[in-house]
C-alpha cells in the first residue's frame, strides 16, 4: 500500500509516535524506504512527537454527569473523583490558572470558569457539557502554560527516531521559540525541525519561532479546540503567509478530507477546504486517519492529488501567489532567483533545474511559485528527502558537477529523463561556483534540450 500511495502522488509519510510502538514505527520505515527504490524518486519521513497530553485523573465510577451550573473542584489529589472533585496531576496548569480563565476538557465538550484558583486547586463552574469521564484532555486557551514540549516519552521517541534516519521531526505544542530552539539542539542536524501551531500562544510568538523552524504545520486539530472555530481559517492565512515569506515549507492538517475514512468520495466542502489551503500557498496537504485507518487511502490520495492538480491549473492561481508575493532578502541569491522566476515566463521554459547541496537555493525557487516544474538537483539523499515537502519540487539525486559543461550535461539528462523537456525546450539552470561547495546559487544559465537523432 506504501508503494501504491507513493505512486498516487504521496511525497511525505507521517510516523505518528502518539500511537504504537518503536517496533511499528521501523517497520514502517523500512517499508518507505523500499518503496523508494521502487518508485525511485526520495521520500520524505516525518517523526510527530506526540508532545505534553494534559489529562483529568479518574473518577471512582468512570464518569459523571454535569451541566451548566455545576460546580467541580480540580485538585492535585490522586484519589479517584466524584461529582463535586476530580484530580488533575498537573501543577503547571494551576500555577498558570487566575479566577475567569477558560479550561476545555474532552476537545472542548465540556467548558468550566474558573472562579478561584490557588497552587493546588481550581474551583470551576460547568459552562457547557453533559458528560465527564476518565482520562479527558484538558486545554486551557488564551494560555501559556509552563511546561517543556518535550516530554521523557518525546525524548525517546526523539532518540529512537534519529537512529533510524527520519528527515523531518515534528514539535507538537509548541507554545513559544524556546521549545523549538530546544528541539533544534537536540536534533543538531540531523534532521530538519518542524513546529506544529496549534497553541494560540504559538501564535503570538510566530516570528520567533521561525526562527528556529524548518517548517511549520497549521495543526487545525487542537487549534480548534482551543481558538474559536471563527478564528481557525483566520490563523491558517497567516500561518502560511509568515511561512512563505520566510521561504519556509508549511503544511495544512486535520480532516482534510475526513468523510473519506468511511465513505469513497469526500464532501464538496472537503474538497473546497483542501482547495483553499492550495490558493492560500500552502506547501503541502496532509491526509491523517483517512490513510491511517480508513476504508479508502488511494482514493483519498487520488482525490486530494486532482483538487491540488485543478486549482494550479486555474488561471487564477498564478495571480494569488504573486499577489501574496514573499519579501526578498536582498541577497545575491534572491535577485538570482527573482531573474530566473522572470526568465521562466517564456512560453518556451519547460523547466527550472536547481544544483543544491542543502537546499537554500531550491527553497528560495519554490517560493516564487514558478509555474514550470522545479527540478533540485543534489547529491545528499538527506537533502533529497528533506525537500520532498517543498511546494512544487522534484528532488532528485545527482553527481556533483566539476564544470559549466557538467552543470548543463547534468540539468539536461535530468530534465529529459524526468520527461519535464521536449527537444528544443528552454531549461533555465541555477548553480553555484564553486561547484561542491555549500552555498547560495550565483549562476544563471540558459539550455535547450538537444534534438533527437534519427
Amino acid at each position: 500500500m506504501i508503494k501504491t500511495l507513493a505512486r498516487a502522488g504521496v511525497d511525505v509519510f507521517r510516523l505518528n509516535f502518539s500511537h504504537g510502538s518503536h517496533e511499528d514505527h521501523a517497520a514502517a520505515l523500512k517499508a518507505i524506504r523500499g518503496a523508494e527504490l521502487t518508485i525511485r524518486r526520495p521520500l520524505g519521513v516525518l517523526a510527530d512527537l506526540q508532545g505534553p497530553k494534559l489529562r483529568l485523573g479518574k473518577f471512582a465510577d468512570g464518569a459523571i454527569e454535569v451541566e451548566a451550573g455545576h460546580r467541580i473542584r480540580l485538585d492535585l489529589d490522586t484519589t479517584p473523583g466524584d461529582a463535586s472533585r476530580v484530580g488533575m496531576p498537573h501543577p503547571e496548569i494551576f500555577a498558570a490558572l487566575k479566577p475567569d480563565a477558560l479550561l476545555l476538557l474532552d476537545d472542548g465538550k465540556v467548558r468550566l470558569r474558573v472562579e478561584t484558583a490557588g497552587a493546588d486547586f481550581a474551583d470551576t463552574v460547568v459552562e457547557a457539557g453533559s458528560r465527564l469521564s476518565d482520562r479527558k484532555g484538558v486545554a486551557v486557551p488564551g494560555g501559556t502554560i509552563p511546561i517543556s514540549a518535550l516530554t521523557p516519552k518525546d525524548l525517546e521517541d526523539l532518540a529512537f527516531a534519529l537512529r533510524q534516519g527520519v528527515d523531518w521531526v515534528a514539535l507538537s505544542f509548541v507554545q513559544r521559540a524556546e521549545d523549538m530552539a530546544e528541539l533544534k539542539k537536540l536534533v543538531a542536524g540531523r534532521a530538519a525541525c518542524l513546529a506544529k501551531i496549534e497553541k494560540p500562544a504559538a501564535l503570538d510568538d510566530l516570528e520567533a519561532i521561525l526562527d528556529y523552524s524548518d517548517g511549520l504545520m497549521v495543526a487545525r486539530g487542537d487549534l480548534g479546540v482551543e481558538c474559536p472555530p471563527e478564528e481557525v481559517p483566520v490563523a491558517q492565512k497567516a500561518i502560511l503567509r509568515a511561512a512563505r515569506n520566510r521561504g519556509v515549507p508549511a503544511i495544512v492538517a486535520t480532516q482534510m478530507l475526513e468523510s473519506m475514512t468511511t465513505q469513497p468520495t469526500p464532501t464538496r466542502a472537503e474538497a473546497s477546504d483542501v482547495a483553499n489551503a492550495v490558493y492560500e500557498g500552502a506547501d503541502a496537504v496532509m491526509l491523517s486517519a483517512e490513510t491511517a485507518a480508513g476504508q479508502y487511502p488511494l482514493e483519498a490520495v487520488q482525490v486530494m492529488d486532482r483538487i491540488i492538480e485543478r486549482v494550479e491549473r486555474d488561471p487564477r492561481w498564478p495571480r494569488l501567489m504573486d499577489a501574496e508575493h514573499a519579501g526578498m532578502d536582498d541577497v545575491d541569491a534572491d535577485a538570482l532567483v527573482a531573474a530566473a522566476r522572470k526568465a521562466a515566463d517564456a512560453a518556451s521554459t519547460a523547466c527550472i533545474v536547481v544544483f543544491t547541496t542543502l537546499g537554500g537555493t531550491a527553497r528560495r525557487m519554490a517560493r516564487e511559485r514558478p509555474l514550470q516544474p522545479v527540478i533540485a538537483l543534489t547529491p545528499s539523499p538527506d537533502t533529497a528527502r528533506r525537500l520532498a515537502l517543498v511546494w512544487g519540487l522534484e528532488p532528485r539525486l545527482g553527481r556533483q558537477p566539476s564544470s559549466m559543461e557538467d552543470v548543463t550535461e547534468e540539468a539536461v539528462r535530468h530534465a529529459v529523463e524526468a520527461g519535464l523537456a521536449q527537444p528544443g525546450q528552454r531549461i533555465l539552470i541555477l548553480a553555484g561556483t564553486p561547484f561542491g561547495a555549500p552555498g547560495a546559487a550565483n549562476l544563471l544559465r540558459l539550455a535547450h534540450a538537444p534534438a533527437r537523432r534519427g
